[in-house]
């Protein structure tokens, strides 16, 4: 029997989601929860492996196992094993076929920003931060010379295994709320597939846009350069959130968790 799961977790303490010797890592947790409450050994995938210090609102892993359990037994029984800091938010019972990682249509990530001259207190590690203020107008024009087929090089981590760096960017989506030098900003993005850090150096590219030290023409200048020394700094993980994979509707996999009504 093959099972899906979705999965949430606030990501601070751990150094990411695939198992790691002697670290801390979500998959590890949620493998030690599953083996206590199944009392077998289960080996888990996931849709999108996160970097340490991300956090998520679905990510959707599968396994499969000869233990029968009720829907509602996988999310509470898994749940009652696992940190506060992560839990399942549902269960599927999916066919053989499904593959979390091979069958997603797109993967979705949000990044929320502080902009402030004040680091953030009680939502730290939960949210970005700048003390500059930004450019909505000039962000938007430069976010939107990313979307399309890419290469995507300039925005790569050195480690970074996958098999290509051209990739779809399907949507880039900036929103905030508040005043200048007190707001929270937005940045959704969705693609076929992520290279590893590909985000986080987009956003340090797209917030320098945005307080002025580039034009939003720079962006096509580091794409065209397919260097990662081209582009800004990677900017820190803290608030980057997965937001999980879209799937085909004949999976019946779930598009959205309570999480996302109570994230900005």
């Amino acid at each position: 029997m093959r099972v899906a799961l979705g999965i949430s977790y606030i990501g601070t303490t751990y150094k990411g989601w695939q198992s790691q010797p002697n670290v801390l890592t979500i998959q590890d947790k949620l493998e030690s929860a599953l083996a206590d409450f199944t009392q077998t050994t289960i080996s888990t995938l996931c849709a999108g492996r996160t970097d340490a210090g991300v956090h998520a609102l679905m990510q959707v892993v599968h396994f499969d196992t000869q233990v029968d359990r009720k829907i509602i037994s996988w999310v509470r029984g898994i749940n009652s094993y696992l940190p506060k800091d992560i839990a399942v938010q549902w269960a599927r019972i999916v066919p053989p076929e499904f593959h979390c990682r091979a069958c997603a249509l797109t993967r979705r990530y949000v990044y929320v920003v502080l902009e402030s001259v004040v680091r953030p207190s009680i939502e730290a590690r939960r949210v970005g931060w700048v003390y500059q203020a930004l450019d909505e107008a000039r962000m938007k024009s430069a976010a939107e010379k990313l979307i399309g087929e890419h290469d995507f090089s300039s925005f790569r981590a050195a480690e970074c295994q996958a098999l290509t760096p051209v990739k779809t960017m399907k949507r880039i989506e900036i929103t905030c709320r508040g005043e200048p030098l007190q707001r929270y900003w937005r940045f959704e993005f969705e693609a076929n597939a992520f290279l590893h850090h590909m985000i986080r150096n987009i956003m340090g590219c797209l917030l320098m846009v945005g307080d002025g030290r580039r034009s939003p023409d720079w962006i096509l200048e580091v794409l065209a350069r397919k260097d990662r020394d081209y582009a800004a700094p990677t900017f820190s993980p803290d608030g980057l959130y997965f937001l999980g994979p879209t799937y085909a509707p004949e999976w019946d996999i779930p598009q959205r968790t309570a999480g996302f009504n109570w994230l900005p």
